[in-house]
C-alpha cells in the first residue's frame, strides 16, 4: 500500500515547521536532557515528604509519566500541580520541581513564587524566560534546556530531567539502566516509524491512515494512564481534532455506559486501546471483556502494543508510536501538525484581559 506518507518531498511541503524530524531526534534529545542535568548542581541527601511537580500543557505530562512510572516504587507521593496554587499540604518537607518550557507560563510562575514562599525546596527547568530569571535571581537551581522547540516536541528536556534530579538528590537509586534501556527502545521505534518506512512496514503509519476521520479515543491502565493523556493531546494539538482518554478499571464504572449511545454517533470514534504483554490478569480481562460487549459500535478498535523490558521503556514506546501517528494523521489532512493558532490567541486575548 503506498499512501501520500510515502512521498516524502509531500510530507515536507505539509510538514512545514518539520515536526517529524524533531520526532526522529528524540533519543538523541533524551540523551542531551540527561548530560544537561547530570552538570546541574542540586542539594544532597534530601528526604522530602513529598513531591510537587508544577506545569501546564506539554510541560506537564513529564510529571505525570513519572508519577505513573516510580507509582508501585516510590513510597513517597507525587502529585503534578497544574494551576495557579499549590496545595495546602505544600511546606519545607517538599520538594518542588517548576517545569515550564517557555519559562513564561503565568501559572507555573504563580505556584513557583507560591513554593518559594512557603519554604519548599524549589528547582526548575525550562528553556529561559522570567523563570530561569527568577531562579538566577533567587540563586535556586535550575536545568537550562535548549529553546526553540514546540514545548510538545520538547518531553524529553521535561521528562528526564526529573528522575536524574531526583537521582542526584539522593530519593532514586540506579535508575540509569532502566533510562538508558528507554532510549534505546525509542531509536528503534523512531527508525521503523520514520518518514522513510514505508506505510506497509510502519505502525504510525498505519494508525493515522486507520483513525482517518474519526474522533480518536485512548484507553491505557495504570502506567499507561499518563501515556493515554499524551496520545490524546498529540492528537489534538498536531492532528488538530477532538480526542478523549480514559483508564481501566475506571472506565468500567461510567464511560462504558456511553458506549450504549446510537450508532450514528458512536460511529464517529475510533477506540486505540493500550496494551502490555505482561499487563495483570485483571487488566486484560477487563479489557476484553469490554471490547467484545462496549465497543462493537465504535468505528474502528485499535491496538498499541508496548515494547521493551522495563516499565519505562514501554510506557515510552507507546507515547512514541502515538507521537509519529497524530504527525503522519495531520499529514493526512493536509495540515502542518507544528501551529497551534487557537491557543496563542487565547493567550493573547487573556494578555489583553490582564494587562
Amino acid at each position: 500500500m503506498v499512501t501520500i506518507l510515502d512521498n516524502q518531498e509531500r510530507v515536507k511541503e505539509v510538514d512545514k515547521s518539520g515536526m517529524l524530524n524533531h520526532l526522529v531526534k528524540t533519543p538523541n534529545y533524551c540523551r542531551d536532557a540527561i548530560k544537561r542535568t547530570a552538570e546541574t548542581s542540586v542539594p544532597s541527601n534530601m528526604k522530602p515528604k513529598n513531591i510537587v511537580i508544577i506545569g501546564m500543557g506539554g510541560s506537564a505530562i513529564g510529571g505525570e509519566i513519572l508519577k505513573d512510572w516510580l507509582r508501585d516504587e516510590l513510597p513517597i507521593p507525587i502529585e503534578v500541580c497544574r494551576d495557579y496554587t499549590l496545595p495546602a499540604y505544600a511546606n519545607k518537607d517538599t520538594l518542588v520541581i517548576a517545569n515550564s518550557y517557555s519559562g513564561n507560563t503565568e501559572e507555573t510562575l504563580s505556584a513557583f513564587l507560591a513554593a518559594n514562599k512557603r519554604k519548599c525546596t524549589t528547582i526548575a527547568i525550562t528553556s529561559g524566560g522570567q523563570l530561569e530569571a527568577l531562579c538566577k535571581k533567587m540563586q535556586l537551581p535550575h536545568v537550562t534546556i535548549p529553546e526553540g522547540l514546540p514545548p510538545r516536541a520538547a518531553i524529553p528536556y521535561l521528562f528526564f530531567p526529573l528522575p536524574v534530579l531526583m537521582e542526584k538528590m539522593g530519593i532514586l537509586s540506579n535508575i540509569g539502566n532502566e533510562l538508558e534501556e528507554a532510549i534505546q527502545v525509542l531509536e528503534k521505534i523512531g527508525k521503523t516509524n520514520s518518514p522513510s518506512v514505508p506505510t506497509e512496514d510502519n505502525k504510525a503509519k498505519k494508525l493515522a491512515h486507520e483513525l482517518m476521520d474519526t474522533i480518536p479515543v485512548i484507553y491505557g491502565f495504570r502506567q499507561y494512564g499518563a501515556i493515554a493523556h499524551r496520545l490524546k493531546t498529540q492528537f489534538n494539538e498536531n492532528s488538530k481534532v477532538p480526542s478523549k482518554h480514559d483508564v481501566f478499571p475506571e472506565l468500567n464504572h461510567n464511560t462504558t455506559v456511553g458506549w450504549e449511545a446510537p450508532e450514528t454517533l458512536t460511529k464517529n470514534y475510533s477506540i486505540i486501546l493500550i496494551r502490555d504483554p505482561a499487563e495483570p490478569p485483571e487488566i486484560k480481562n477487563r479489557i476484553e471483556t469490554t471490547t467484545a460487549l462496549a465497543f462493537s459500535k465504535a468505528k474502528k478498535v485499535l491496538q498499541i502494543n508496548a515494547e521493551g523490558t522495563g516499565k519505562l521503556a514501554k510506557m515510552l514506546s507507546v507515547l512514541c508510536i502515538g507521537d509519529f501517528a497524530s504527525v503522519y494523521l495531520a499529514i493526512l489532512q493536509n495540515k502542518d501538525p507544528t501551529p497551534v493558532e487557537i491557543i496563542d490567541r487565547v493567550k493573547r486575548e487573556l494578555a489583553k484581559k490582564t494587562a
